[in-house]
């Protein structure tokens, strides 16, 4: 395979239904919005119970099994808050952003976010974006992803997340039938992670963002507001990492987890990238979230972007 394609063929689309038991109309747009507004009320009624109950309990209410939240790269999230030893400052956020998958089992939210200092002196809290990856069980979201990435200054929690914003990756990803017709569709989905990786290498940050991002990709990189856009996000992206990596030292991914949508036209994945001979004193290490569609040609594409040093 040519892993700088990552394309998969386009089946009948009446072998397709008869393997995956779904029609063409199960995936209306009028239903997606309906998940987009689900998705959207449990971001919101999560961020209020955070303030009702802290921190500690309103994640063990949400957290689903096998979340993840990174320190030193990723951690079992139950494991963690579900520690008698846990503590942690409380935090506030709203979403400014939203995405869902046309099955509505699968989700992102991103927006500003505040740490809040134990002395409550509001001039010592610091600021951020929240990027949460969600799951529906059921009826219920629950989050299977957190990942924060710190700016210097203040941010506004005055923002409400607007399906617009949303609607531009939606028309960038491949129909229904097309989606379903991969057989591997998980396994590609990896391959596109690890390729991803390693474009850095030989692209540069920028030209594999380019590459392998979408013309609606979103950012969220530490010391800056999020980019938007294929050209302003690949810009960030590389001039961040020029700043982070010597040049002539590669970069290596570990791909650790992610999970799929039932339509498979979105999924996501985590993990950590480093350079060589990085260690806990010296080098770049970095956390990652990365959000994927695919897209229109049947490529996975990034749609959103998350990385964070530690």
């Amino acid at each position: 395979m040519n892993s700088d394609r990552l394309r998969w063929p386009v089946f009948p689309m009446l072998l397709v239904a008869a393997a995956f038991g779904f029609a063409a109309e199960d995936y209306g747009p009028g239903e997606q919005y309906q998940y987009w507004l689900e998705l959207e009320a449990a971001d919101q009624t999560y961020a209020d119970r955070s303030l009702e109950i802290g921190r500690h309990q309103a994640f063990l209410e949400f957290l689903g099994q096998g979340s993840v939240v990174f320190r030193d790269g990723p951690v079992n999230a139950l494991e963690l808050y579900s520690s008698e030893s846990f503590s942690g400052a409380e935090i506030s956020w709203e979403a400014h952003y939203i995405d869902v998958s046309r099955a509505g089992d699968l989700g992102l939210s991103a927006g500003p976010l505040v740490i809040i200092n134990p002395s409550d002196d509001p001039d010592q809290d610091l600021y951020g974006h929240l990027i949460s990856i969600w799951r529906k069980q059921g009826i219920r979201w629950e989050l299977m992803a957190d990942l924060a990435v710190l700016i210097p200054g203040y941010l506004s929690m005055d923002v409400q997340p607007n399906f617009e914003d949303t609607r531009p990756v939606l028309e960038e990803t491949a129909p229904p039938f097309a989606a379903l017709s991969d057989p591997n569709p998980m396994e590609t989905l990896v391959e596109a992670d690890l390729t991803f990786g390693r474009s850095i290498n030989f692209r540069g940050g920028r030209r594999a963002l380019l590459r392998w991002g979408m013309e609606n990709s979103r950012v969220y990189l530490p010391g800056m507001a999020p980019a938007v856009g294929a050209e302003d996000a690949s810009t960030v992206y590389g001039a961040f990492l020029d700043t982070q990596l010597e040049a002539t030292i590669p970069i290596a991914l570990n791909h650790v987890g992610g999970f799929l949508a039932a339509s498979q036209e979105l999924g996501y994945s985590y993990g950590t990238m480093q350079e060589e001979g990085a260690t806990e004193e010296a080098g770049f290490r970095a956390n990652y979230l990365r959000f994927w569609r695919l897209n229109t040609t049947g490529e996975w594409r990034i749609a959103v972007e998350v990385l964070s040093p530690y």
